[in-house]
């Protein structure tokens, strides 16, 4: 899966930029931009979720924006359903260097198979959610990547349906058709509301990538519905996007630590290069799971520490 890693263009890095530290959610447009200021206050304030520990074990001290550290977030995609916790089907860790100008983006797969810390088993590593929540999720990414976990932001992926009606629908390139939940998508650039995008981002056994194809799907969506909110056109509804947000967006970040990052951090959003976990995949017991080499998953660990440390 190497060869798919490649530098995302400056239009791009700074979508996910602004997705990612959830900090540039449109504060302005002449005297717009008080109101919005307050609006998007408010909804992070609903959005903030603290978590028992004050800082990552692999930590000696606190992060400090003000002194520009750098700092780490895990951003998961936690597909709920009705009666179910559900699975963090989406992980994807940014590790931000202000020094160096950088962000790097690692996507790890699903069905990765790694200790589950706190539960003492080999699993899936999605699994640490529906067994312990953020908190189980974040642990275990730090032992499997051997990095510290400092934030993170948890997304609702039922919500996507509502956030992109809430937008007016979002455009995006599908690069092969195919039909899901009753949805049939056609090659080329086509227009999504928000049951079709959510099916549109869910697929992955009918993609020759798999668990890859459905993360470049979510990341295409997502993007998509930042710049279809960021556009003119819909800032009438800024109040219903926020709503939308603020119900369905959780994080350890702060508005003014959010403020502080923007503040701070925003020269990083031109250099973002997104890292791929190689390993192949097998079945134990007729479950799938993907298993990552020791020396591979040792490589990516020793860039994101490096990328970490202080320069």
């Amino acid at each position: 899966m190497g060869r798919h890693n490649k530098k995302m263009n400056k239009k791009k890095k700074w979508l996910v930029w602004i997705l990612s530290i959830l900090g540039v959610l449109i504060i302005g447009i002449g005297g717009y931009a008080f109101y919005l200021y307050q609006s998007v206050e408010k909804a992070v304030s609903s959005m903030h979720t603290p978590i028992e520990r004050e800082k990552s074990e692999k930590r000696t001290e606190q992060i400090d924006f003000g002194k520009k550290h750098p700092f780490s977030v895990l951003l998961l995609g936690v597909d709920e359903r009705e009666g179910d916790r559900g699975r963090s089907d989406t992980l994807i860790v940014l590790t931000i260097n202000p020094h160096v100008n950088s962000i790097k983006m690692l996507s790890i797969p699903r069905d990765t198979r790694t200790e589950i810390i706190g539960k003492g088993t080999q699993d899936k590593i999605n699994h640490a959610y529906a067994f312990g929540g953020v908190e189980m999720t974040i642990n275990t990414v730090e032992n499997f990547l051997d990095i510290p976990i400092d934030y993170f932001v948890e997304v609702n992926m039922e919500s996507f349906k509502d956030i992109v009606n809430a937008v007016g629908g979002v455009t995006v390139n599908n690069p092969f058709a195919f039909t899901f939940e009753g949805h049939t998508f056609k090659k080329g650039t086509i227009k999504l509301n928000g049951e079709e995008a959510l099916a549109y981002s869910r697929m992955r056994k009918e993609d020759p990538r798999g668990d890859f194809g459905r993360q470049d799907r979510q990341r295409q969506i997502i993007q998509a519905v930042i710049k279809q909110g960021a556009s003119l056109s819909t800032i009438t509804k800024v109040d219903d996007i926020l709503g939308v947000l603020g119900n369905n967006v959780q994080t350890n970040l702060t508005f003014n630590q959010m403020l502080e990052i923007q503040k701070n951090y925003k020269s990083t959003a031109g250099n973002l290069e997104q890292l791929q976990l190689t390993g192949s995949g097998t079945k134990i017991g007729g479950i799938y799971y993907f298993f990552v080499p020791k020396e591979e998953l040792t490589k990516l660990s020793s860039q994101l520490k490096q990328h970490l440390s202080g320069s």
